[in-house]
């Protein structure tokens, strides 16, 4: 009887078979690359660097490329082979003789420095190749450690280089600034979502493996600038599917949070109802997701929302174009102090460290949501306060004060009797021709009764808040503007982001006939029809969105609107 034996398949992960071996490799770095490349090419190397950055930006990387082309037989123009023996060596970080990597975190203490610097001491192999000592985490180095290699880095021996790189350079600044002026510093920026997704795209097509570009911008975002990162969640994307790399697949494996998710909070937020959140919560987490990887979602759903509600057709925004359009609904429905206020609010609550130090995340997270949601109505009160300071710098001459009802006049044996004005000599006042009768004043006009557009913008808000299984179209039919009403059907004004999803919603009457019946409910109509107008291409002008939320502020309180027409006031922005 024969027994089968399984055999592993080990595989070299991706963020090692795609480390750069040239300069011109490296991502997102391209005022480093150049400058070392140029350095070797001409001769004029550092005897020591420094370089910065977050993990996985390719700083250990650059030493060893830089330590490749130091030694590399066949280097030219600055580059190195990648291929040969030297360069296969240092590369995969194998024994070497001329370059050393060091972990300062697992060799910090002074007496590493002191064998560090007794090595250095040492030539190299041969005169035509270089010692490099390249220093992981540097900052992990304690300061009587940076005193110990003080010395040499004044007086190096000749051929000796060393490269230290870091996470925290201020942490170095603090406990070894002279250290600081003693090396050439290279600060690694992050990289950027669009650099990061064509490097994962470039390896897939070596790979031979197929993929969604939602997929690898959702890769490349969670990432957040570092390569290394976003390769090792490739490979663990890969390891449960290697055939294709697919969107659904890559949230699950990452933890990523649906946008759909976002959109649903952002109803929540425009409706004000705090008992969904709730809900929304307990939702949340019986699906698995983590209340951490939520608010990080969460805070970049919101700046999106706030680059669109400033302009919806910037290009930072990388969207895809469904995701854009639903993006761009949700923006319309808020106002960008309502953002700016929830993005300050989040970021606030992330600087407190709240949710990790707290034993019951859950809670901590509703409380933050909530303060989200009734957030809309502190920005109401800031808009009135403004609108009447506005109304009345505008117009700083003070106003005669309205003349009050006069009381009956007393009774009088002199009906003639009025002001006196004192005679020439100072004498007894004499009295007064009386004056001939003003003209009589015009009576003041009452106010005119509330327009037909208010009636129907409240209808229509209490039909939209009211009606159930609207889902994500909520929030474009809040963003419309209710033109009017003639016969049966009610006409609307809508940006141009929301037009394609409200024609498909009214489209679909499964969905939208509720909607139809509780409008003609609230309007006493037996039946109604909803309908788009065209004007200059369907998009409101600035100030005819500006002017529209100044009515429906108004129409919200009718205090307000007195005011307003009590002090000749104008309503601003």
């Amino acid at each position: 009887m024969s027994h089968s034996t399984y055999e592993p398949v080990y595989r070299t992960a991706l963020a090692r078979t795609y480390r750069p071996r040239r300069f011109a490799d490296l991502i997102g770095q391209d005022h480093i690359g150049p400058t070392l490349k140029a350095a070797v090419e001409s001769g004029r190397v550092g005897h020591a660097y420094l370089f910065c950055g977050p993990r996985g930006v390719g700083k250990t990387t650059s030493a060893r490329v830089l330590a490749m082309a130091l030694n590399c037989p066949g280097q030219e123009g600055g580059e190195p082979c990648g291929v040969c023996e030297s360069c296969e060596r240092i590369w995969s970080g194998g024994a070497s003789l001329d370059v050393v990597e060091i972990d300062a975190a697992s060799h910090r203490g002074v007496e590493d420095a002191r064998d560090l610097r007794r090595r250095a001491a040492y030539a190299p192999t041969s005169e035509d190749r270089y010692k490099v000592y390249i220093l992981d985490e540097a900052h992990m180095l304690t300061r009587d450690a940076w005193n110990a290699l003080l010395k040499i880095l004044e007086e190096p021996p000749p051929r000796v280089i060393f490269a230290f790189a870091t996470t925290e350079p201020q942490k170095i600044e603090r406990g070894a600034a002279p250290v600081m002026s003693r090396c050439q510093r290279f600060d690694f920026r992050r990289v950027s979502v669009g650099d990061i997704t064509g490097r994962l795209e470039t390896v897939l097509e070596h790979e031979g493996i197929e993929a969604e570009p939602g997929a690898l911008r959702a890769i490349a975002r969670r990432a957040e600038g570092g390569v290394r990162d976003a390769l090792s969640s490739l490979d663990q994307v890969l390891s449960f599917r290697g055939d294709a790399v697919e969107l659904a697949d890559v949230r699950r494996m990452l933890g990523l949070v649906d946008e759909d998710r976002y959109i649903e909070f952002f109803d929540i937020a425009a409706q004000r109802d705090r008992a969904r959140v709730f809900s929304f919560v307990q939702t949340l987490l019986d699906d698995g997701h983590d209340p951490a990887e939520f608010l990080r979602g969460l805070g970049d759903a919101l700046r999106t929302l706030l680059v669109l509600r400033l302009d919806p057709e910037a290009d930072s925004v990388e969207l895809l174009p469904e995701s854009r359009q639903r993006f761009l609904a949700a923006a319309a429905a808020m106002v960008p102090a309502d953002l700016l206020r929830m993005l300050t609010a989040l970021g606030d609550f992330e600087a407190s460290g709240a949710l990790h130090r707290s034993s019951q995340p859950r809670i901590q997270l509703e409380v933050l949501l909530l303060r989200l949601v009734r957030m809309e109505s502190t920005v109401e009160l800031e808009e009135l306060l403004a609108a009447l300071g506005g109304g009345l710098e505008e117009d700083p001459a003070p106003r005669p004060p309205s003349p009050r009802p006069s009381s009956p006049a007393p009774s009088s044996p002199n009906p003639r009797r009025g002001r006196s004005a004192p005679g020439p000599d100072g004498g007894s006042p004499k009295p007064q021709a009386p004056k001939p009768p003003a003209e009589a004043a015009p009576a003041p006009q009452a106010a005119p009764a509330p327009q037909a557009p208010a009636r129907l913008r409240d209808a229509w808000a209490r039909a939209v808040a009211e009606t159930r299984g609207l889902g994500g179209s909520a929030i474009s039919l809040r963003g419309a503007e209710v033109q009017g009403l003639v016969d049966d059907l009610l006409t609307l004004r809508v940006p141009s982001g929301l037009r394609g999803d409200l024609e498909a919603l009214l489209a679909d009457r499964r969905r939208s006939d509720p909607l139809r019946r509780n409008l003609a409910n609230r309007l006493g109509r037996e039946r109604l029809e909803v309908a788009i107008v065209n004007n200059e291409g369907g998009r409101m002008t600035a100030r005819e969105a500006a002017r529209s939320r100044a009515e429906g502020l108004m129409d919200g309180n009718p205090h307000l609107r007195e005011a307003v027409k009590a002090l000749d006031l104008t309503l601003k922005e």
